[in-house]
């Protein structure tokens, strides 16, 4: 019941490679150098801004 070594990566060279390659993926993407630009802050920030989330809450909050 021996396995030919002619199969190919097996299931654990393919986990010890998914295990590498993905924090080396993840750490390409971090110094890549680009910066996430933020959004701008509402004007006013006493009122809840007004969006079709909160529209439905309000009309489902009607009694």
């Amino acid at each position: 019941m021996s396995k030919s070594s002619d199969q190919g990566a097996s299931r654990r060279d393919f986990l010890k490679m998914a295990g590498t390659a993905a924090p080396a993926a993840v750490a390409a993407v971090a110094l890549s150098g680009s910066e996430a630009q933020a959004a701008a802050a509402p004007e006013d920030q006493n009122r809840i801004q007004d969006t079709a989330h909160t529209r439905a809450y309000y009309d489902s909050a009607r009694f």
